[in-house]
């Protein structure tokens, strides 16, 4: 497909990067703790560490894997960790042990995480302490032999280490049995791997970086294969999309989304430390007034998050306390952004809401919207360099520009496929090579994509697609609406038939000031047949609406 997107990129962004600049991450890591050596690289309740310390840490946890758990280049690590100061030396730790990390969500319940560590064969996770129950109550059932526990209070100023620590030790007293299995504390691998020298490994670009588990919004969980050069192509697809607007070595990122999410682990992890930026971690988005006393003490300069972290933080009253006068960049991404959250959030900070599209099988950065001010609010704006798309049709075809079809994806950011699933890996691309994201979208004249809703989430009333996020858009239109979500329900008479779940706080908001509200912004089939509401909606970790699991 022709790149008609390039003649509308800003003029200092180039068509292409070269994903071999470096032939591993651990070129990238070397030359930012060496470059950026002294400045300030992760924060966390009031412990900063140096890109230097981040560099010796994570060569301790390295050296203790190697050489004390004896683990083999290629063998996977599972980290169960919160946005927290173990977990970017954990992490840059094991890929410098020439390791494959396998993210996995603290949240998740027993049967879920036991999956996931079944399929990615990892024997060796590092847990932090307040979700060691979960650990322990699925471990029969895993091939896990080694459990390092992270406590909470870890590296932090020692008065409130030891207040946190014996907090949260004291309502976890009887949630670990070590007469049946034992755990190491994630202190004694730092002082333990001191005393052996780290042994530097040399990984390729074909070598794995992560397994990085899909969020099951649209059914079982798999492991994405991301390389070293995956990876690497992604940031520096990222840094040159952003790249004007960056101060290398100064600028401050305010990281409230967890990084075991793709999105925060590619923007505020693996892109800060390429631009020495300092990334202030926040452990729970949901505690908002925790959030906004984080935000309070620095001049941020970058951040990210999703629709519901925006909307929330707009309604909060203390958030116009912040001092958003050095703020250059927020950045949203893994869902759409409602038009009144883009108008309030830019009228407020004085800085516009950038959104950007990626799926975990792209690293994830798949477009952005330009920074130089020509950005279209409700577009997930254009590819990144080095990147193809195309819009298809059922059989395969490019469709007209303005035309629906599905997002398809080439690039060096495009994951290897899914780990030992070879029938899903053929299912996610077609025979030309594509990769499939699922995602309808329309592309404009000039290359700007609009996302229209997920391919599976689809409704077919009589035969006419209906798409939710559109009708969702119109619910949330009336006032008085919180949060609508749009699914697909079986009809005799239609086949399927458009169900709305509604989330309000006003006794006014009734069935039939709905369907007033809805007949003159939405033509008959497109309507809601069957309206409920609901206290709240069921939500992925960064926010994201799990459709699926509404009934």
């Amino acid at each position: 497909m022709e790149r008609i997107w390039l003649q509308h990129y800003p003029k200092d962004i180039p068509a292409d990067i070269n994903p071999d600049t470096y032939s591993s991450l651990l070129n990238v890591f070397d030359e930012s703790t060496e470059r950026y050596r002294a400045l300030p690289a992760f924060f966390h309740m009031g412990r900063t560490i140096t890109y230097q310390e981040l560099r010796d840490y994570s060569e301790r946890f390295a050296s203790y894997l190697q050489h004390v758990l004896h683990l083999k280049q290629g063998d996977r690590i599972a980290l169960m960790l919160p946005n927290s100061l173990p977990y970017p030396i954990a992490l840059w730790g094991a890929l410098r042990a020439g390791l494959t990390v396998v993210n996995v969500n603290p949240l998740y319940t027993v049967p879920e995480w036991v999956h996931q560590l079944n399929d990615c064969g990892a024997e060796t996770i590092l847990v932090s302490m307040p979700f060691i129950e979960v650990v322990q109550k699925g471990l029969s059932a895993t091939a896990i032999k080694n459990v390092i526990v992270a406590n909470m209070g870890d590296l932090l100023p020692p008065i409130k280490s030891c207040f946190i620590n014996f907090y949260v030790r004291y309502f976890q007293r009887k949630k670990w049995n070590s007469a049946l299995f034992k755990k190491i504390n994630f202190q004694d691998v730092l002082r333990i791997g001191e005393k052996t020298p780290f042994t530097p490994v040399t990984c390729a670009g074909d070598d794995i970086a992560f397994l990085q588990y899909t969020g099951g919004t649209t059914g079982a969980s798999k492991g994405a294969i991301l390389t070293h050069r995956n990876i690497i192509a992604n940031i520096l697809q990222a840094e040159a999309w952003v790249g004007s607007k960056i101060r290398y070595g100064n600028d401050i990122m305010i990281t409230a989304l967890p990084l075991y999410h793709i999105f925060s682990l590619l923007a505020n992890c693996l892109l800060v430390t390429r631009v020495g930026g300092l990334s202030v971690l926040i452990s729970d988005p949901r505690r908002l007034s925790a959030v906004i006393s984080t935000m309070r003490q620095f001049k941020f300069t970058l951040i990210t998050g999703v629709n519901t972290l925006f909307s929330e933080l707009l309604r909060h009253p203390s958030f116009m306390k912040c001092d958003f006068s050095a703020l250059k960049i927020g950045l949203c991404g893994a869902m759409p952004v409602q038009k009144n959250v883009l108008t309030e959030w830019e009228k407020i900070t004085g800085c516009a809401l950038t959104e950007a599209y990626g799926l975990t099988e792209a690293s994830p950065c798949v477009a952005i919207n330009p920074l130089d001010g020509s950005h279209h609010p409700g577009s997930i704006g254009l590819p990144v360099p080095s990147t193809d798309v195309a819009i298809l049709d059922d059989t395969g075809q490019s469709v007209n520009n303005g035309e629906p079809g599905e997002l398809a994806v080439k690039g060096p950011q495009v994951m290897r496929g899914y780990w030992q699933n070879p029938l899903e890996t053929k299912k996610a691309t077609n025979e030309a090579g594509w990769l499939l994201t699922g995602d309808i979208a329309i592309m404009d004249e000039n290359g700007f994509i609009s996302i229209v809703d997920r391919k599976k989430d689809m409704v077919v009333v009589s035969g006419f697609k209906v798409y939710p996020n559109e009708i969702e858009e119109v619910l949330l239109q009336m006032p008085g609406i919180l949060e609508a979500a749009i699914k697909a329900v079986p009809d005799t008479h239609t086949g399927e038939a458009v169900k709305a779940f509604v989330v309000t706080h006003r006794t006014d908001i009734t069935e039939q000031a709905i369907r007033t509200f809805c007949h003159d912004r939405l033509t008959g089939y497109k309507r809601p047949k069957y309206i409920e509401f609901r206290s709240e909606l069921p939500k992925s970790p960064v926010g994201k609406v799990l459709r699926r699991l509404l009934e």
